[in-house]
């Protein structure tokens, strides 16, 4: 597992990390979500005994960082920032030369070389230099260094950061396989990331924890969470009558589409009216949703207003 106990990094006067505690467990894609500058990177860094931490510690399966780094990196496979390597190696040669620094010879390391190029799909690129590969291909031979002594805790800082949308679904999905047996916390500022891997989520702005949750427990603050949205000709007619419900607290309508969306008041159960109401008025509608709420809209209202949700 990891566990993080107060972790503060200073750079003068600057706090890039305010007293961060948290732990993830085998099984949990722990996502840590912030704007541009959140600190994400930093703590990464520091769980990883990267960088030494102004204050607090972190342990990975028990390991403490800073007192006993080498048993702790022995267990983890990190994918920093950049996925930095040697470019002037071919694919195979840089992969080998990882595999003999994490103590692999012989038969374990072709094995552990073998299924990490099969998994990240690099047999046609094994003999290009690295620095001949295209930004996704270079991402995609990090992710091959970070799995490939099989290690029991995975970081990942923006692991489809340059990838295109095929090679996005196909790391998804392995990192998807791999959290069955393993703790994976990834860094990233993308809310898609957070919705297709994670069971749960750091949000993460001017290096404060600001929620520790379940996806679906932080789309249940938004305003949205069961909000009906709908699309149907002459739509427009029912807006006053929408409005004026039982239960509803507004209702919005898309500019450009003329999708409308009624809110309901706290505690309100809405579906059930608003279809009647949309019958009773004759409307033809082609499409009917009943929305979990919008986790962009919690997100930017944590990280903007400063709003702290319940750790």
């Amino acid at each position: 597992m990891i566990e993080a106990e107060h972790l503060t990094r200073r750079y003068g006067r600057l706090t890039a990390v305010d007293d961060l505690s948290f732990r993830a467990e085998p099984g949990q894609v722990v996502g840590l979500l912030g704007p541009n500058g959140a600190g994400k990177s930093t703590v990464m860094r520091m769980v990883s005994g990267f960088i030494a931490p102004s204050a607090g510690t972190a342990r990975i399966c028990g390991h403490d960082v800073r007192k006993q780094p080498l048993a702790a990196k022995r267990v983890l496979g990190y994918l920093p920032e950049g996925a930095p390597s040697y470019g002037e190696l071919t694919v195979r040669e840089f992969l080998v030369f990882v595999a003999r620094v994490r103590g692999l010879r012989n038969g374990d390391l072709r094995r552990h070389l073998e299924t990490a190029v099969a998994r990240l799909d690099l047999a046609d690129v094994l003999d290009a230099p690295i620095d001949a590969l295209s930004k996704g291909f270079r991402r995609r031979v990090g992710l091959a260094r970070a799995i490939l002594h099989e290690p029991q805790v995975l970081m990942l800082d923006e692991p489809t950061d340059g990838l295109d949308p095929n090679q996005k679904r196909d790391v998804r999905s392995l990192i998807d396989a791999m959290a069955r047996k393993r703790t994976i916390l990834i860094s990233t500022h993308l809310l898609e990331e957070v919705h297709a891997l994670c069971n749960r989520v750091l949000i993460l702005a001017r290096g404060k924890l600001l929620a520790d949750a379940t996806p679906a427990d932080l789309e249940s603050r938004s305003r949205y969470h069961g909000a009906v949205s709908f699309s149907a000709a002459g739509s427009g007619v029912a807006r006053a009558m929408l409005e004026r419900m039982q239960g509803v607290a507004s209702v919005e309508v898309d500019p450009l589409d003329g999708r409308v969306t009624v809110l309901p008041q706290a505690g309100h159960a809405i579906l059930g009216p608003v279809q009647e109401l949309l019958r009773a008025q004759g409307l033809k509608v082609t499409e009917i949703q009943l929305e979990r709420g919008r986790l962009e809209e919690v997100f930017r209202s944590m990280t903007t207003h400063g709003v702290q949700g319940e750790a």
